[in-house]
């Protein structure tokens, strides 16, 4: 081929932004498709086309003259990717993989038929059914389709006879397990079948937001566990079988097991730290496989932590407050993820910290959160320093 490789990147946010900030490297053209203008890959895209994901016929057009299809976001048409599979595209993830992601009903049973564990669960239709599956009580009501970052979800118990409107099934009833700490490993398997996995990390959740606050790497668990859930993951990973990256979360229980919660065939939140922290980052490893080259180095250069940035004080153009404190900090690196417009609770970027020790990487973490926030501008001056 005499020309560079070209990739369809199927979603434009700033898992597809970082992803082209290493693609770069290598000389590849990354095509992206999103339906806002302003999405934080618009910009650095080889080109931009404005358009949704989830419309057959746009992607198999948006994606004719790609040689590779990705995706940035698991809520694309499936149709369009056996499609493209059939032109003989690589597509990663593979369709069918994606399709059992994309329904956690079918996700949850995938687990089960493959021998995985993960919580127990019953598949039910309408809040009425709730009761009828008392063993599992108390437990987690999750819409099978649609959710994301904790939307979906809703405790439930023996009084729940009603869930509110918006709230569309069918749903997945999960019992509710004790847990220790949540973990996520991401797992690759490459084109030639091989596969390996990151050390484990440990997410720390914000109880308000319900979304990851900070992102402990490696996970502060004993040896044995940390190579069991390692070992979890590439078994999820070879039981989709089919080449790209897999980031498996799990559950971590006070007797010492461990439940796959769910998988994202995509770069994960759970893996911005190996930008800096890791030989291979989870971008460098997923443009390899779209690629076909060898798998990257997973080992991790010493202790590291994540700092998610929200959005907090309302909407407005975003600016960074504490960023000279933040970078007064040894082996600091702040990500700004170009969006155009801040909301409370909204992801805006994160601070990766690496240290030699555990207590280093601490200190560093109290210091982000004591100075790091993503406010809206207050005027012009501010506005210099996004």
């Amino acid at each position: 081929m005499d020309r560079p490789m070209r990739i369809a990147l199927l979603g434009g946010g700033q898992l597809g932004r970082m992803f082209i900030e290493n693609a770069l490297r290598y000389g590849v053209q990354v095509n992206v498709l999103d339906p806002d203008p302003q999405c934080p890959c618009a910009h650095l895209a080889t080109r931009f086309e404005a358009g949704r994901f989830n419309e057959r016929d746009t992607v198999i057009q948006f994606a004719s003259d790609a040689d590779v299809v990705g995706i940035e976001i698991e809520h694309v048409s499936t149709e369009a990717l056996e499609q493209l599979e059939k032109q003989g595209k690589t597509v990663i993830p593979a369709a069918a993989v994606l399709r059992t992601i994309q329904d956690k009903g079918l996700q949850k049973q995938f687990y089960r038929s493959h021998g995985i564990p993960s919580a127990p669960f019953a598949l039910v239709e309408n809040a009425s059914s709730i009761q009828k599956h008392a063993e599992l009580l108390p437990a987690f009501l999750k819409t099978c389709t649609g959710g994301y970052d904790g939307k979906g979800v809703m405790p439930v118990d023996a009084a729940t006879t009603v869930v509110p409107e918006e709230f569309k099934g069918p749903y997945i009833l999960e019992k509710r397990v004790a847990i220790a700490k949540e973990l996520a490993v991401i797992a690759v398997r490459g084109a030639d079948g091989t596969s390996s996995a990151y050390e484990p990390v440990e997410m720390v959740f914000d109880p308000a937001l319900n979304l990851v606050d900070t992102l402990l790497a490696p996970a502060r668990c004993d040896a044995s566990i940390a190579e069991k859930a390692k070992n979890l993951a590439v078994r999820v990973a070879e039981a989709f079988g089919a080449p790209g990256i897999y980031a498996v979360e799990m559950f971590l229980t006070p007797e010492g097991e461990l439940l796959v919660n769910e998988t994202a065939p995509r770069a994960h939140n759970s893996g911005h730290h190996t930008i800096e922290a890791c030989a291979s980052s989870q971008y460098d490893q997923l443009l390899r496989a779209y690629m076909g080259w060898p798998a990257g180095d997973v080992r991790m250069h010493g202790k590291a932590a994540m700092v998610n940035l929200v959005g907090e004080g309302g909407t407005g153009t975003p600016h960074l407050a504490g960023a000279k404190e933040i970078l007064r900090q040894s082996g600091t690196f702040i990500h700004l993820y170009g969006k155009q417009e801040t909301r409370t609770g909204r992801k805006m970027g994160h601070v990766t910290v690496l240290a030699p020790t555990t207590a280093e990487v601490d200190r560093a973490v109290s210091a982000v959160k004591d100075h790091a926030k993503v406010v809206p501008a207050s005027n012009p001056k501010t506005q210099s320093t996004q």
